[in-house]
């Protein structure tokens, strides 16, 4: 069993007999109200996606699936993203929805873990932490110190994130998959 605010994206759990595939988990708290947590989660047998809220603290069974290490190769130009085992090299191919957050930090030879659900690949599972290239962001302002000041920028693959007000453009950056929160510089 696990509590509902331990599932992140790629954490699997069953509800009633179906199996579920957490592609995205956000936290909320509110107020007097006790703690949430909103889920976007797909069916693994029919490959439906719904939303679904539950109390932080509510018990899920959890459910074990195999996983299988990988490299992403390239997007088809279509729905289909395809990653190749690098032992086998035999060829995965998995539907943007399939991918959720995941799709964000996606680079071609990106070492990331597959998950099959009874030899179906269902979703994708990304490292924690990640190293990406700042491509765009403004210039800070000087002077803005007062507490922790972020702004937007652009990592190499065009997802935008929030970043300290001291990050400038072209430095590279460490970033937490689970949150997609700025987390360093990395010097390279």
């Amino acid at each position: 069993m696990k509590v509902a605010q331990e599932l992140r994206a790629g954490s699997t759990i069953k509800i009633g007999n179906e199996p579920f595939v957490v592609l995205k988990a956000e936290y909320n708290k509110s107020g007097r109200n006790s703690a949430m947590m909103k889920f976007k989660m797909k069916n693994l047998l029919s490959g439906n996606t719904s939303d679904a809220v539950y109390k932080a603290d509510e018990k899920m069974d959890d459910i074990r699936l195999d996983k299988v290490k990988a490299v992403y190769s390239y997007n088809d130009g279509g729905d289909f993203y395809v990653f190749s085992n690098p032992e086998t090299w035999d060829q995965i191919e998995l539907k943007e929805e399939d991918l959720g957050d995941a799709i964000n930090y996606l680079e071609e030879s990106m070492e990331l873990d597959i998950i099959y659900y009874e030899s179906t690949p269902v979703a994708v599972e990304l490292p924690t932490f990640v190293e990406r290239q700042v491509v765009y962001t403004e210039p800070g302002l000087r002077g803005d110190t007062s507490g922790k000041v972020m702004k937007p920028a652009k990592i190499n693959t065009g997802f935008e994130i929030q970043v300290p007000i001291f990050v400038e453009q072209d430095e590279w950056i460490k970033i937490d998959t689970r949150t997609n929160e700025y987390v360093e510089r990395i010097k390279r």
